[in-house]
């Protein structure tokens, strides 16, 4: 059975990447600090699986203890690396945490790999890294442009921060994935989306909202140059992101991939708004949810959504879940998730 480092294995899509894992033939080994997540999730991810799960607590930014924990697991095929802060808003007003988190932690990662010789990385990237993008749908080959969050900045600076390391290192490989907007939950409803706080992200907002949590939904914006107005994003159900991480994997392992880094868009190619979101939401589960529009949130892009040609060529990657089957995924997370307090 091949052990696999996943930083953040305890976050949202890290949790569902250990169980697409496990159920290939892995064994993953989970290093968190728990900063976005619970210790709980462990017990979601082992009803899923049926059996435990290695854990480590520690934080990327603690260089002696990732250097530790690589020494004790240098028998690994690869680290798929998902550990970041992620927030685009709190990014904007908090930029320094960023910086210092999502580089030096990537850094620490990268000298763990280097002093214990495992060659292959899966880095978790963003599509926030096209910036504002000229044309759209965004190819591998659109243009980078200027961050419009020190979040997507992170993710830029991950990406060349990988690539100069992959120079310097021949044996090194590595596969940057550029997600979209991942939602929904797995079909049990063990694991899903659990932000800590105020969600920053759509989703869980709007299933707290329905749910009675949160007294109202706001729409940041309503004047975009977009179908209805509200900002467009490619909304792409967690599970079909967690099988292209083992995929990419796999792809690495086997030295198939075309390039020492490559790039990949991981996103259904069909831009949705916000509204659309929020009509699938409730015609997918029959709950009428109370919104109102706000004035655009600093560091949002009005509209992307990823030609995902390359990754369907070269991957055999093929999303399965329609908006439908995301949202009302997420509202069975949702209503798991309070029954159980």
């Amino acid at each position: 059975m091949k052990k696999v480092i996943v930083t953040g294995g305890t976050g949202y899509i890290g949790s569902h990447v250990i169980v697409d894992l496990v159920q290939k033939g892995y064994k993953p080994v989970i290093l968190d600090n728990l900063s976005n997540s619970e210790k709980s999730v462990l017990d979601g991810i082992e009803k899923i699986i049926d059996q435990k799960v290695q854990f480590a607590e520690i934080d990327i930014c603690n260089k002696e203890g990732v250097l530790d924990f690589f020494r004790t697991h240098n028998d690994c095929v690869g680290v798929i690396h998902f550990a970041a802060l992620k927030s685009v808003g709190e990014s904007v007003d908090h930029p320094l945490k960023y910086y210092q988190n999502n580089i030096t932690g990537l850094v620490n990662i990268l000298e763990g790999m280097k002093a214990n010789a495992i060659h292959n990385l899966i880095f978790s990237s963003s599509c926030t890294v096209y910036g504002e993008p000229d044309a759209l749908p965004v190819t591998e080959l659109s243009p980078i442009k200027p961050a419009t969050s020190p979040y997507g900045h992170t993710k830029q600076i991950g990406e060349e921060i990988i690539q100069s390391y992959i120079n310097s290192n021949p044996d090194a490989k590595a596969i940057s994935l550029r997600y979209f907007n991942p939602i929904g939950a797995h079909e049990s409803a063990h694991i899903g989306e659990l932000p800590k706080g105020v969600p920053s992200n759509l989703m869980p907002y709007i299933t707290q909202t329905a749910i009675g949590l949160r007294e109202c939904l706001s729409v940041f914006g309503d004047d975009y140059k977009t179908h209805d107005g509200t900002a467009v994003r490619d909304y792409i159900h967690v599970c079909d992101l967690a099988d292209a991480h083992t995929m990419a994997l796999e792809k690495i392992i086997k030295a198939s991939n075309q390039e020492a880094h490559s790039i990949y868009n991981l996103g259904v190619g069909t831009g949705y708004s916000v509204m659309d979101v929020i009509h699938s939401f409730e015609r997918s589960t029959s709950q009428k949810l109370n919104y109102k529009i706000a004035s655009r949130r600093a560091g949002d892009v009005s509209a992307i959504y990823a030609d995902n040609t390359k990754v369907t060529d070269e991957l055999g990657w093929i999303a399965r879940f329609s908006l439908d089957d995301m949202t009302a995924s997420a509202w069975k997370w949702e209503k798991s998730l309070r029954n159980r307090k």
